[in-house]
């Protein structure tokens, strides 16, 4: 199973980014699939997640400014970011799990400029 982030980069505050997350040797059913994210000298935390059946979760300081969906016939995961703020900015990881197995993709750094 391999998963390969794509889509980070720079941009300014009140900004967009999508980020993409390609899952190969795996499908889509019964899976949750989502983004944690790593600043420097923090934590990673979790941001947002979906399950194969739709279910959607974000963390508190990104609702109503990001949204995920799937892909499930080119097993692709997007993370819509709109009105970015600098505090977004870390390393976003995208993670996978079915049943009691998880992957984790490399990451993709965003940098948002204030």
């Amino acid at each position: 199973v391999q998963l390969v982030e794509s889509g980070g980069g720079l941009v300014q505050a009140g900004g967009s980014l999508r980020l993409s997350c390609a899952a190969s040797g795996i499908g889509f059913s019964m899976i949750r699939t989502g983004w944690y994210r790593q600043a420097p000298g923090k934590q990673r935390e979790f941001v947002a997640e979906i399950t194969s059946g739709g279910e959607t979760a974000f963390t508190e300081s990104v609702k109503g400014r990001f949204t995920i969906s799937l892909d499930n016939v080119k097993n692709i995961q997007y993370l819509e970011m709109n009105s970015l703020k600098p505090e977004d900015s870390a390393v976003y990881y995208c993670r996978l799990q079915r049943s009691n197995r998880e992957y984790w993709g490399q990451g993709t750094q965003v940098i948002v400029s204030s």
